[in-house]
């Protein structure tokens, strides 16, 4: 079913939408719509919302390929206990010495994306400069993100890895939107005990990655997870 995917997705969001406003506040609140007010000020910053939801949807796409490839080779339940132990490591890091580990790939990747976001802000005007920005954020690097396409690659749908990082970016639209608006009254302080949540948001990810892989039956935490097919049979006449 997929309506479970969805409803997981948009909890995922929803939940880790105060790390969202922690990290990438400060660039909704650069984006240039003091000048708008009213009508044209909501549709342009929700523009910039659904151009997130449109990566985040690709990125399931691809997410969702790599998932089938790892249900058909039947080790799906492994790689999900496997990606839950990580994110626990990962966030283990943090509470213990107050550390992240950091891959030069995601540095390197990181800074592109800030001149691709520099570049449009220069050169595209109007709904289609705002839609642009909004895919190109999706694309910044981010432990929410990253946990959200682990869960993706543990689903056995194409439709579902979709849905469920649509719904993900779907969860995070209220939060966003309302720092658009009154972004300038969250003070800095804030923002930094907001980012000082993640860690507890990444430790609960991860486990109930781990609760998935034990395939318990639970609803939303540990479903049934369905087998891949074996090898075909073949019959003689």
């Amino acid at each position: 079913m997929l309506w479970p995917s969805l409803i997981a997705g948009f909890s995922l969001g929803f939940a880790g939408s105060l790390h969202c406003v922690g990290m990438c506040g400060p660039l909704s609140l650069a984006l240039p719509t003091y000048q708008l007010s009213g009508i044209a000020k909501f549709l342009t910053l929700l523009l910039y919302q659904f151009g997130r939801i449109i990566t985040y949807s690709i990125l399931g796409l691809l997410a969702g390929f790599a998932g089938r490839l790892i249900f058909i080779a039947g080790i799906q339940q492994w790689f999900s206990i496997a990606a839950g132990f990580a994110i626990l490591i990962l966030a283990a890091c943090y509470f213990i010495q107050k550390y992240s580990i950091r891959i030069p790939f995601f540095n390197r990747f990181y800074i592109s994306v800030q001149t691709l976001i520099i570049q449009i802000l220069k050169q595209r005007k109007g709904p289609a400069g705002f839609l642009l920005l909004g895919m190109a954020n999706g694309l910044l690097p981010c432990g929410m993100v990253y946990i959200a396409l682990a869960t993706s690659l543990s689903l056995t749908q194409l439709s579902h890895s979709i849905g469920f990082m649509s719904l993900f970016g779907a969860g995070t639209l209220p939060a966003m939107m309302l720092i658009g608006y009154g972004g300038q009254f969250i003070k800095p302080g804030m923002r930094v005990a907001f980012r000082k949540l993640t860690p507890f948001f990444i430790t609960a990810a991860g486990i109930v990655l781990i609760l998935r892989g034990l395939n318990l039956g639970i609803l939303f935490i540990s479903p049934q997870l369905p087998q891949a097919g074996g090898p075909p049979i073949l019959c003689h006449p």
